[in-house]
């Protein structure tokens, strides 16, 4: 066993541990496991949003895009810092709703809201669906660094594998508790790493961040700026409006919003969240580091992998290895247990009402080994399906941004009809764009290229909200029958 091997296994077994240990001392009711009983202060909310951003897209994607796109690698802070904004007065009514309504998942919500415990089974499924894709790239993504980090000693399967049944035992027992101890440790290592390896590499082969440009700008001068067509400055701006619009209409993010202790804890994490993604930065000076020193990969997402590997002892790569395993870990937890939460209360117990709470106890435990199963088998595996559906992803879940953001309205004229039939026109039209391959342009041919490389995702987006106001309007004489409240989540699961 090499040394970086070793530290990588530290580090599992120390998150393993934290994970576990969680849970001491809580009654691991319904509320507690989900949403920690909605008593999460400023820095654990804090660890968890930037679980968000610091995934294994990190260390794989944000570096392989500076490394193969460039400048379009930007859209990334950017998105998430004007989520930030959105947040300070988006996610303080969330969490409110959810105290005042007993709500622990993102289904509940919309339950609650439009009286409708169908389009709470319509939500987890689009959520469980969703999130299943992304876990998979965390598996698969963490799979890549403790191979490529360990030197090979371990392969990407056992990896993968070894930190799917880490991130199940914890989640199963301590719920998001274990998620925010392990951030506790994540962040630590992500901020150690990534600052290091981001200013050591420049100042080692380049002497400073400048003059590392500089050699970019020579090499290669076309990765510093947008692109005339195709990435250019109009997918730049309706790619950072798509994703911000929907970073807070994930379920996980949903989930961390209602663990947060009070409103002014959520604003206080909107006003400094944005200058810890400014960390993101550094991953892309490695990505651009990497152009110059190692030119002519053909996997762009190893760069940083690959440029550290060739420049630090493997004593260090080895906690460059850790780091990465903990960027897939966290985010996963917090994945799992919002998709299984959803399923459970808004999809089984929808259909068996008279469920008793170790029923739901088994069926909730049910849910979590199907999902981590299912995507732990797809990150082995792959195939075209799951290519297909982490392109649809983030465009299935953004279809409820409308019907979110409408249900604040003071006199909210969408009703529950609209809202079913607004989310399903737009989950339909995701998959008719991603299989066809349909874009504006191609829709559009006669329109100016600005307009052809708008984000497509737009085009179901505004679908759905047609179609949400027109059945909404045509509806809206239709007596609403009163539903029981979201019951009391106090119930104990384990």
């Amino acid at each position: 066993m090499n040394i970086a091997l070793l530290i990588i296994l530290v580090f599992l077994l120390i998150a393993l541990y934290l994970g576990v240990n969680a849970r001491k001392g809580k009654d691991m009711n319904m509320e507690q496991w989900a949403v920690g009983g909605r008593g999460f202060g400023g820095i654990f909310v804090f660890l968890l949003l930037a679980g968000e951003i610091y995934t294994t897209f990190t260390f794989l994607g944000g570096s392989g895009w500076a490394y193969s796109k460039g400048a379009a690698a930007y859209y990334v802070p950017t998105y998430i810092f004007l989520a930030y904004v959105l947040s300070y007065w988006l996610a303080p009514k969330i969490w409110k709703y959810g105290k005042e309504n007993n709500i622990v998942s993102q289904p509940d919500f919309f339950v609650a809201k439009y009286r409708s415990p169908y389009l709470g089974v319509l939500v987890a499924i689009v959520g469980g669906i969703a999130l299943v894709p992304y876990i998979v790239i965390q598996f698969k993504g963490l799979g890549i660094i403790v191979s490529e980090a360990s030197y090979g000693a371990i392969s990407p399967a056992v990896a993968s594998l070894l930190g799917a049944v880490v991130v199940t035992i914890y989640v199963m027992i301590s719920g998001i508790h274990g998620s925010a101890w392990t951030a506790i440790i994540k962040d630590f290592m992500i901020l150690i790493v990534v600052v290091c390896i981001g200013l050591y590499i420049p100042y080692h082969y380049f002497g400073g961040i400048h003059p590392m440009f500089e050699a970019v700008q020579k090499a290669k001068p076309e990765l510093l700026t947008l692109q005339d067509k195709g990435l250019s400055s109009s997918w730049f701006i309706s790619t950072v409006l798509l994703n911000a619009i929907g970073f807070y209409i994930m379920p996980t993010s949903f989930m961390v919003i209602l663990s947060a202790k009070g409103e002014r804890t959520i604003r206080k994490n909107a006003i400094a969240l944005p200058i810890y993604t400014l960390l993101l930065l550094f991953v892309f000076f490695v990505g651009y580091a990497a152009i110059i020193q190692i030119p002519g990969l053909k996997d762009g997402d190893l760069s940083l992998l690959s440029l550290a590997i060739h420049t630090f002892n493997p004593w260090i790569i080895g906690f460059i290895g850790a780091a990465g395993l903990l960027t897939a870990l966290v985010p996963t937890s917090v994945m799992i247990l919002s998709s299984a939460t959803g399923l459970t209360r808004n999809l089984y117990k929808t259909f068996v009402p008279k469920a008793t709470d170790k029923q739901q106890s088994i069926i909730l435990k049910v849910f979590i080994l199907v999902i981590v199963a299912v995507s732990l088998y797809f990150s082995i595996n792959g195939g075209s399906a799951l290519a297909i559906l982490n392109i649809m992803s983030y465009g299935l879940v953004i279809q409820l941004a409308p019907t979110l953001f409408c249900s604040f309205i003071k006199n909210n004229f969408v009703n529950k009809y609209g809202a079913f039939s607004g989310i399903i026109v737009g989950e339909l039209v995701v998959l008719y764009i991603t299989i066809s391959g349909e874009t504006i342009g191609s829709l559009l041919p006669f329109v100016p290229q600005t307009i052809k490389d708008i984000n497509s995702g737009f085009i179901a987006l505004l679908i759905n909200v047609i179609v949400t106001i027109i059945v909404s309007l045509a509806t809206k004489n239709i007596p609403v029958r009163k539903t029981n409240q979201i019951e009391n989540p106090q119930s104990p699961i384990v």
